[in-house]
């Protein structure tokens, strides 16, 4: 079964789920993240299949999370290294850790985020950085950006009726 592409999406989580979304490609990241860069550092690490590391590899390559640098040319072998883009992707797998180990480590948590001086496990939150205050709700909402279509516009209008229908439950609950 052909899977749905989000390629054209307007949607930012749509755009970046269609470069990370598969679960091999965030494992690759996060190895990436541990300093693997070979082919088979990657491939003892996750134990997965040469065909489907080769496919992930070529596909975050060609998303720029990361790049190929040659180090050998007889055989040619090649170091996947994290770009720029693939370095900010580490908040995310940061965010995931967390929220992992606060919902699904019922054995324990086995990796977890430390303060580097300390080695004192840290609480991961985002926060806002040009007020330094935290991301919750009802301070921070999904909202839509000056480039959206008008399905991203009916989809943020219909989240603002939402929240005027929670404050006043006699609103008018109409449907997307």
């Amino acid at each position: 079964m052909q899977r749905k592409s989000y390629e054209g999406s307007m949607c930012p989580i749509a755009r970046s789920l269609e470069r990370v979304g598969e679960w091999w490609s965030m494992m690759i990241l996060r190895d990436a993240f541990h300093g693997l860069t070979r082919f088979d550092q990657f491939q003892r690490s996750l134990g997965i299949a040469p065909n489907m590391l080769t496919r992930r590899l070529n596909a975050l390559v060609e998303a720029g999370l990361l790049a190929r640098r040659r180090y050998s040319t007889r055989p040619p072998r090649d170091d996947y290294v994290l770009t720029d883009r693939g370095r900010d992707f580490r908040p995310v797998l940061i965010a995931l850790t967390a929220w992992g180990n606060r919902h699904f480590a019922e054995e324990g948590i086995a990796s977890q985020v430390v303060d580097a001086a300390t080695g004192l496990p840290a609480d991961p939150v985002m926060v806002d950085a040009r007020t330094g205050r935290r991301l919750d709700e009802p301070d921070f909402i999904f909202d839509e950006g000056p480039a959206a279509d008008a399905l991203v516009r009916r989809r943020y209008a219909f989240a603002r009726r939402r929240r005027a229908d929670e404050r006043d439950p006699g609103g008018s609950g109409r449907d997307l």
